[in-house]
């Protein structure tokens, strides 16, 4: 398994911004369009761009969808998408315009027989966001904290069809403190599948660590504020980890 860098694009109100742990209160704003911002990424080597509708995780419905439909349709690179995906509609709906993968979240807690059925219909075209603290599961976009073991959840949904897994842990999110490896790998060995790491990766040390685990499944990892705040380039991190 190669280890995929995913540059994140996370889009409100039309501009791409960070948040700080999901806090809508503690938001930057990097640009204003994110189509040129997916194409830097592109033009640097992305394979992947994982790109995150925050308004349409707080409507409930795709919000910023024509921004990741022209990204999928117009660039190289493939494109995942995650916030609010409730229905099948909407996963066959960005399928149908070139998205190579859905990300569900919020409904593998609210409505896992759904996500089943959507997994046994989609299969890979599908991933799964699992957001943890201290092990558990947390929901509604980060405020609670539920009693479900995120692992338990994993292999869980692991076993109904799931390939993929995007692993969060809140702590780290926006912290640029370092990714939480342990957890990471956790995930993938008790799922058995292939886990995506995201929040806290700061600098390409912090990529080459996640990339010893390769062997376990850890399949990449999501990087967003390191790269907006320049500590190094979607081509910098691609050759120094492939270069292992």
């Amino acid at each position: 398994m190669s280890f995929i860098i995913y540059p994140a694009i996370d889009m409100r109100g039309g501009k791409c911004v960070r948040l700080i742990q999901g806090d809508y209160n503690q938001e930057t704003v990097y640009g204003d369009s994110p189509f040129d911002m997916a194409k830097r990424f592109a033009d640097e080597g992305a394979e992947w761009i994982h790109m995150v509708d925050l308004d349409g995780a707080k409507a409930g419905k795709p919000v910023n969808d024509q921004y990741v439909i022209k990204v999928a349709k117009e660039l190289s690179a493939k494109v995942q998408i995650g916030g609010g995906i409730r229905s099948e509609e909407d996963i066959e709906y960005y399928i149908n315009n070139g998205v190579s993968r859905v990300i569900l979240g919020s409904a593998a807690i609210s409505n896992p027989s759904f996500v089943k059925e959507m997994l046994k219909k989609y299969g890979s075209k599908i991933a799964i966001g699992l957001d943890a603290k201290d092990g558990y599961i947390a929901t509604e976009g980060w405020l609670n904290t539920s009693s479900i073991k995120a692992t338990d959840l994993g292999k869980e949904l692991a076993n109904a069809g799931a390939e993929v897994f995007i692993f969060t842990d809140i702590a780290t999110d926006g912290m640029l403190s370092g990714p939480n490896i342990e957890a990471v790998v956790e995930m993938a060995k008790a799922t058995g599948k292939e886990v995506i790491a995201s929040g806290g990766v700061s600098s390409i040390k912090d990529l080459q660590n996640l990339n010893e685990y390769t062997e376990t499944g850890v399949g990449g990892a999501i990087v967003g504020k390191a790269l907006y705040t320049n500590q190094f380039t979607v081509t910098e991190a691609i050759e120094e980890v492939r270069g292992k």
